[in-house]
């Protein structure tokens, strides 16, 4: 099939019109040829590439971008010197204001998700029922949360409530490779549960963990995960309280030194990573309070600080 042109840059042959202009175009006099501009100086060229970075570099970061525009004022500067200008102050404060008009900077919400994400996975847990003969019957699954990776090599941690009574565990990570896993490790008291991935991506990162020793009622938070098992998902909020006790529904536990915040928490986010402004991991998610049947979110969530949570793993925490 035959492909029609696209953006010809021939006009139609044979067209009066057409072939009156080009008589009209060559028959022009010297003298009545628009003047060229004037070639744009040094300065107003690397202003004009400044504004243009965004879009012909969208994947730029803040920071990148940062970095780029320090190493280009440096390069003006030294290329104005040559010629004998000089870059004012003046002139580097509107290339700067010129570039942060131009490059959204993204939320702190975003940043601590792009770090943190990589080493999000989900976890499902299966069982399989047997009938009055006790033949197996077809697999059901037993379970939905998140878990996050800590260390490298396949090892992740997730609450103990998403993999108990789980006849067979699946990981996925970011990826899309999804796997088999088995418990390593428990903390009954904390909710938590120690899993070591079967399979693991060549580049699986580890999430970075921070003490929660300076966490203070107020400080930015964010929940990452598989509520209901859309995801992964993120949720932003902020600390509403240390030091909070908790009894877990699910596991019937006491337990104690939680972290309280608001970011939006449902079922399936269960053993995910709360994660401070800066993406590392301080504590992780193990329930909500809830005084009715629903098991939805009405604004108090609760997370196992990340040095009980390394302790789990026989992590020395920080």
């Amino acid at each position: 099939m035959k492909r029609p042109a696209l953006y010809s840059r021939h006009g139609k042959t044979g067209s009066p019109s057409t072939s009156a202009e080009v008589v009209r175009q060559d028959t022009v006099a010297p003298e009545q040829t628009p003047p060229a501009s004037p070639k744009p100086s040094r300065w107003h060229r690397f202003k004009r590439a400044i504004s243009s970075w965004p879009s012909r570099y969208p994947k730029f970061s803040a920071f990148t971008l940062g970095v780029a525009l320090m190493a280009c004022v440096f390069a003006m500067q030294f290329a104005l010197q040559q010629s004998g200008q000089k870059l004012t102050q003046e002139d580097i404060d509107e290339a700067v204001l010129s570039a942060l008009q131009t490059v959204p900077i993204p939320s702190v919400t975003a940043r601590a998700y792009e770090q943190i994400i990589p080493s999000v996975v989900r976890v499902r847990s299966f069982v399989t029922p047997r009938d009055k003969k006790g033949n197996p019957m077809e697999e059901q699954q037993h379970g939905v949360g998140t878990g996050v990776v800590i260390v490298d090599k396949g090892i992740i941690l997730t609450n103990l409530h998403v993999v108990r009574g789980g006849d067979r565990l699946e990981i996925t990570f970011m990826d899309g490779l999804t796997t088999t896993a088995h418990i390593t490790g428990v903390k009954v008291e904390d909710d938590l549960a120690v899993l070591q991935a079967h399979k693991i991506p060549d580049d699986l990162t580890a999430a970075a963990l921070a003490s929660t020793a300076d966490l203070q009622p107020g400080d930015h938070v964010a929940a990452v995960g598989f509520p209901f098992g859309i995801g992964p998902s993120v949720s932003a909020g902020v600390v509403s309280g240390l030091k909070r006790e908790f009894k877990s529904p699910e596991s019937g536990e006491n337990m104690s030194n939680l972290i309280q915040f608001d970011a939006a928490a449902n079922p399936g986010n269960s053993g995910g990573p709360l994660v401070n402004s800066e993406g590392e991991v301080v504590g992780i998610v193990t329930g909500i309070l809830n005084p009715s049947k629903q098991r939805t979110f009405i604004g108090i969530g609760f997370a196992v600080p990340i040095e009980n949570a390394a302790s789990a793993v026989g992590m020395p925490p920080f």
